[in-house]
């Protein structure tokens, strides 16, 4: 059995909290009571000492998508991943990121100059990006590396089996070229014009190159992919592109009932935003040979992980400035997006049903929406559920095959580490 995990019957699931969270504010924090705050501030939220007692207890939250009632579990830890201390998730894997820099530009080398200047626009040293998906990848297929002896983790980081780690290295590759396709698009589509601090390509250089630059960056994840000969890989990293699309129309093309909707929000927050992530690791896991359970292990830590990090940039775009985004802050709301923040305040405050139907067109209505957002607990319940699932991702890495190795377990706590990293990040 996997799941190296207790449900604490002795607690109901309602005071079972109790144990862990002794202050009053924690509790609160838990059960969504209001607290005062500007939303375009940071008192309403989750303070970082009680994010870290969820972690540091090894208590994940599961809070009901709509009641917000949790649920506890507590896993066993052994060996070095109990350690207070943070992993530098990047120094574990910057190496190998260095290489994967350097081949994904050798591998989008075109002959026709303006195309490749468009393709290589975000992979172009100092507008690389923070590089997180190919981190969490290559994290992962170092966790998932099972029954290795103590004296090979060195060899490990250096390439045992050297064909697995370069087919992983493959679908890392694969996913930020597609990650960063998706860029290209969502930006002409928002018509955006500035990204990761610089101007957007379809700013700089118009939207028809920055569509077919895309369109570019995708042909080439897919000769990419094919040349990994795994069907069920090919399938898992196409469904991505499928759900890539449908996200992006479930956003353009919803009822009033459906803006209105925190499950409809959730469903396309996977679908434009988590569907990489968790497609990917599963990916990573298969290439390493692993059963069904730990590839499903591997798939919920890359959706929780995704989707607290969306869930956290909603928060962002209203707390957040542009310089720290590195693009426009409430940027989301002045394209008539509902994200997760107005629509929790939407419960406490049915008024903004009609400014979101008519999605904050009329004058006055993004300052009325704010209004209510301030005096509402939106932005504190938007950062609970991001909390929830960095939880269930930690949860998921805790469930893990035993290993023996240190450097599987180093790994295996960055990815923890990356899951509480997600929730208290300011950009």
């Amino acid at each position: 059995m996997y799941t190296r995990c207790i449900l604490r019957d002795k607690y109901s699931r309602f005071n079972l909290r109790r144990k862990f969270f002794t202050s009053a504010k924690s509790i609160n924090a838990l059960n969504g009571l209001p607290d005062s705050g500007n939303p375009r501030g940071e008192s309403n939220g989750i303070s970082q000492f009680e994010i870290q007692q969820v972690f540091r207890c090894k208590e994940y939250i599961w809070i009901d998508r709509h009641k917000f009632h949790d649920v506890g579990f507590q896993a066993h830890h052994k060996g070095s991943i109990t350690d207070e201390e943070q992993v530098d998730p990047f120094s574990l894997v910057a190496d190998e990121l260095s290489i994967l820099a350097n081949r994904l530009r050798s591998m989008i080398l075109t002959e026709i100059p303006k195309l490749g200047t468009a393709a290589e626009y975000f992979f172009k040293l100092g507008v690389e990006g923070k590089r997180f998906r190919p981190m969490v990848l290559l994290l992962m297929a170092s966790s998932l590396t099972i029954g290795i002896p103590e004296v090979a983790a060195d060899c490990l980081r250096k390439g045992l089996d050297e064909e697995q780690r370069l087919r992983q290295q493959r679908i890392a590759e694969i996913t930020e070229m597609i990650h960063v396709a998706s860029l290209l698009h969502d930006d002409v589509l928002d018509d955006a014009d500035t990204r990761r601090g610089v101007g957007s390509l379809n700013f700089v250089m118009g939207n028809k190159l920055a569509v077919l630059a895309g369109d570019f960056l995708l042909s080439r994840a897919s000769v990419a992919l094919a040349s990994l000969k795994n069907t069920e890989v090919v399938e898992l990293l196409s469904k991505v592109l499928e759900h890539l699309v449908t996200g992006e129309i479930m956003q353009m093309t919803n009822t009033n009932e459906q803006r209105c909707s925190m499950e409809y929000y959730m469903q396309k927050t996977f679908y434009k935003t988590a569907s990489l992530m968790a497609n990917s690791c599963k990916a990573i896991a298969l290439i390493a040979g692993q059963p069904a359970e730990v590839c499903m292990l591997a798939y919920d830590y890359g959706r929780n992980l995704g989707l607290a990090y969306q869930l956290l940039d909603d928060v962002l775009d209203f707390t957040g400035t542009t310089a720290s985004l590195g693009k426009g802050s409430l940027s989301d709301i002045r394209q008539g997006i509902v994200t997760a923040p107005i629509l929790f305040a939407l419960e406490e405050f049915p008024q903004l049903h009609d400014v979101i139907n008519r999605k904050f067109k009329k004058p006055g209505d993004i300052d009325l929406a704010l209004e209510f957002l301030g005096k509402s607990d939106g932005i504190r319940k938007a950062k609970q559920l991001a909390a929830q699932h960095a939880g269930l991702a930690a949860f998921s890495v805790e469930s893990f095959p035993p290993s023996e190795s240190e450097y599987v377990k180093l790994c295996r706590k960055a990815l923890i580490d990356l899951s509480e990293k997600v929730i208290t990040r300011t950009r």
